[in-house]
């Protein structure tokens, strides 16, 4: 077992919303000794435990996957997307083809943020995506697999969506009377479970519900 102060942590979807406050988290934790982040732009910040490597989802090299532990919060929408078959490909393909490259180079533990509802029977296609992307990654067989499915994200986010700003409002209204698996959930908190979970030493597979977030 590589002691845990000899760690690397690899992170894709550092921009958005959980993975900006992940990857923060992560480098401040002494749990790792590197976090090395996959991305399209800069972060625009440093840290001495940070790499970051410019990344256009090419996957020249599988040696980029090379980590102990991985953390996927990659996520878009239908309307970002602009077609099922590019929502797919970034909430399916992607983690998918960074699952199995990391699992060959080594990685025992993969983190993923995925939604309320994933399951592969739903009649919605986002959920079924969903859905499929958990099952198949388990048969991956990561000696451990974490999934967390949040529900509406609360958090400031670098791009405007209408509906969703409607329903945090919603749902802070109402937030009382709402059971815990569906209330909304701050993105700081969820980033604060994943680092958290990642470093417990688990084994097998860990589904965590919204409300393991409140």
């Amino acid at each position: 077992m590589i002691p845990s102060s000899q760690k690397t942590a690899l992170i894709i979807g550092a921009t958005g919303l959980i993975g900006f406050q992940l990857t923060q988290k992560l480098c401040q934790s002494a749990y790792y000794e590197r976090v090395k982040v996959l991305t399209r732009k800069p972060l625009g910040w440093q840290h001495a435990r940070l790499q970051e490597i410019q990344f256009e989802f090419d996957w020249p090299n599988s040696l980029l996957t090379q980590a102990d532990d991985i953390f996927c919060c990659l996520g878009t929408t239908m309307k970002k997307a602009g077609s099922k078959e590019a929502f797919r490909k970034v909430d399916y393909e992607y983690p998918m083809t960074l699952a199995r490259l990391a699992r060959e180079q080594g990685a025992t533990q993969f983190s993923i943020v995925t939604a309320m509802g994933a399951d592969v029977h739903s009649m919605f296609f986002y959920n079924r995506v969903k859905g499929e992307v958990e099952r198949d990654l388990a048969s991956l067989h990561y000696p451990t697999l974490l999934i967390y499915r949040p529900s509406l994200l609360l958090g400031n986010r670098s791009e405007s969506r209408l509906g969703e700003r409607i329903g945090e409002r919603f749902m802070k209204a109402f937030n009382p009377l709402i059971p815990a698996n569906y209330k909304a959930v701050d993105s700081g908190q969820v980033a604060e479970v994943m680092c958290k979970k990642a470093q417990e030493g688990l084994a097998g597979l860990h589904v965590f519900e919204s409300s393991a977030f409140q």
